[in-house]
């Protein structure tokens, strides 16, 4: 709940500028809310500017000395704060409008923001600040709790890239929280580079919760790594940058029981790891039971979490190109596995064909498992966003009207 003594709306009264006669129509008025004054403010409101009789000409707010976003009207009649508000900090704020006699007027405003004593939870998975990454990647936030207010979130969550790439959040719900994902429509464009920011401090993510700080990340696109491979041809074709650089000979999931038949569909590289402990206890069959394995692998790159990886096979390599004997991974040689394993960013598509086990959306990065209207749907904006270097998502999608650290690899996967 928010700390402190009883909390000035945003809306407050305003505080209005110095020899401003109310009867004069050309002599402007401005007025700036929060007016300040000795009630806290709640983090989760605004900082508006408005002129009347004039136009804007100046707005300057500061907080804690660092200067605060906001946007103008395109008649520069009002002014607002972007984003929300950093909790337990001191806002001041100074203003200035010229009238229609050419005069101009200022107002100002000192104000404080209420502490809170609850934050939420928050873990960026998905890239990594100064990651190199492929073209598939998604941006993924975790939520240790449920979100109630989705929308206020998303509002504050912007992407920007020195490209316009179409792109939409989807959300997700957990046993553990909930999940944002961003995903862009078609992969994006080779060696684009990306900047996210999270504007989630003093955003209400649940009743007496709210965001505690914010998040910047920026990421690169690095080259085109599109893989296929076939369950009945038994092999992986590995295309860079759209030109085919390897075929390799592969053994999939054996089949018989569904937690060996290796999923279809378009996956992700999501981690490599070198060594990586396999195991079949994450299927509820631990030492002494029939079918029992424990295998450690090399050069593994996982694409799912249901235990699914690219990695190195020796023991199989003599049924690589002819015959499907693994538990569900794509088995492939050392030498091919090691090539693979050093080419592979982090969100690299690699897609699984003739296989009867569809991969679930929710099943590691399989995103693009969905189709994009119904990704899309799952926006708690119901809108995509079209991201650009002078833009953020969120205000794009608003004028459009269109609509950690690296994990260790799971010991639960087949080999």
């Amino acid at each position: 709940m928010l700390a402190g003594t009883t909390l000035a709306a945003a809306a407050a009264a305003a505080g209005c500028s110095e020899g401003s006669g109310a009867g004069d129509k050309d002599v402007a008025r401005i007025a700036v809310s929060p007016a300040g004054g000795g009630a806290l403010v709640r983090p989760d409101g605004t900082i508006a500017v408005q002129s009347s009789n004039g136009t804007i000409e100046d707005v300057t707010v500061l907080s804690g000395g660092t200067p605060v976003e906001g946007a103008l009207s395109a008649d520069r009649t009002h002014w607002r704060s972007r984003w929300t508000l950093d909790p337990g900090q001191t806002y001041t704020v100074n203003a200035t409008a010229v009238g229609r006699d050419g005069r101009s007027r200022s107002a100002a405003s000192r104000f404080a923001v209420a502490k809170v004593s609850r934050t939420a939870k928050v873990d960026l998975e998905a890239p990594y600040d100064r990651e190199t990454v492929g073209i598939g990647i998604p941006i993924i936030l975790r939520f240790r709790g449920k979100v109630g207010d989705r929308a206020a979130v998303e509002r504050a969550l912007e992407v920007r890239a020195d490209r316009p790439v179409e792109g939409a959040w989807h959300w997700f719900e957990g046993e553990e929280g909930s999940e944002a994902v961003f995903r862009t429509r078609e992969y994006w464009p080779a060696h684009t580079s990306v900047r996210f920011q999270a504007h989630l401090s003093g955003v209400s993510t649940a009743k007496d919760v709210y965001g505690g700080k914010n998040y910047t990340v920026n990421f690169k696109i690095g080259d085109s790594h599109i893989s296929r491979a076939g369950e009945d041809s038994h092999k992986m074709v590995v295309k860079v940058n759209g030109r085919k650089a390897r075929t390799i000979p592969t053994s999939m999931g054996r089949g018989g029981e569904r937690k060996y038949t290796t999923t279809n569909g378009t996956h992700l590289t999501m981690e490599k790891g070198s060594p990586v402990t396999m195991t079949s206890e994450g299927d509820g069959c631990g030492p002494g039971c029939p079918g029992y394995y424990s295998e450690t692998v090399y050069s593994a790159v996982r694409i799912s979490d249901s235990g699914e990886y690219v990695h190195s096979a020796p023991w199989s390599v003599g049924e690589q190109g002819n015959t499907n004997v693994s538990h569900g991974c794509v088995n492939i040689s050392p030498s091919n596995a090691k090539w693979f394993y050093g080419l592979a960013y982090r969100g690299d598509p690699v897609t699984v064909t003739g296989s009867d086990r569809p991969l679930e959306p929710d099943n590691g990065w399989g995103y693009w498992q969905m189709k994009w209207n119904d990704w899309v749907k799952g926006s708690a904006l119901k809108r995509s966003v079209t991201t650009g270097p002078h833009a953020d998502a969120s205000t794009l999608s608003a004028e459009s009207g269109r609509g950690t650290a690296p994990t260790a690899p799971r010991a639960d996967g087949g080999h």
